[in-house]
């Protein structure tokens, strides 16, 4: 297994940063790679990546959710074996830092090689970037799903 763990801060209420992150069928606007995310249930979502010219599709089960703190899942069905937290920190009423923890299982000869090159570090960094971006410029979260898991 392998790690990462990055954070960043943004210019957005913590309430803001969670609601955003919980419309999981926004990620492909933000998050490169993601060509589509569907939520199947409150737990369940499906997704389809393509990293690196690798196709993959899973589902992943939220296994943990408390509102304006955290977001963890595993991936329970498919390709890619990964699991992980997204964690929220109030650093003021305007400012919050989303924090990234995840374990992945890179698979084949191409993962492995673009792992140990930091391939997936650098494209974690980048997600968290352009999340930042999308929600600083909205301003306003998409949508919310306040529910605990």
């Amino acid at each position: 297994m392998s790690q990462v763990e990055e954070s960043i801060k943004v210019d957005v209420p913590v309430r803001t940063a969670y609601n955003q992150w919980t419309q999981f069928e926004s990620f492909p606007e933000f998050m490169g790679g993601v060509e589509r995310i569907e939520q199947r249930t409150d737990t369940l979502t499906h997704w389809v990546t393509k990293i690196g010219g690798v196709r993959r599709e899973f589902d992943a089960r939220i296994t943990e959710q408390v509102p304006d703190e955290r977001v963890a899942w595993t991936t329970v069905d498919g390709e890619a074996k990964q699991a992980g937290v997204v964690t929220f920190h109030r650093l003021g009423d305007t400012s919050t830092k989303v924090m990234l923890q995840m374990d992945f299982d890179p698979e084949g000869l191409a993962e492995s090689v673009g792992d140990k090159l930091g391939f997936v570090k650098r494209q974690a960094v980048g997600d968290l970037k352009r999340f930042k971006e999308f929600i600083e410029r909205r301003g306003l979260e998409s949508g919310s799903w306040r529910g605990e898991v």
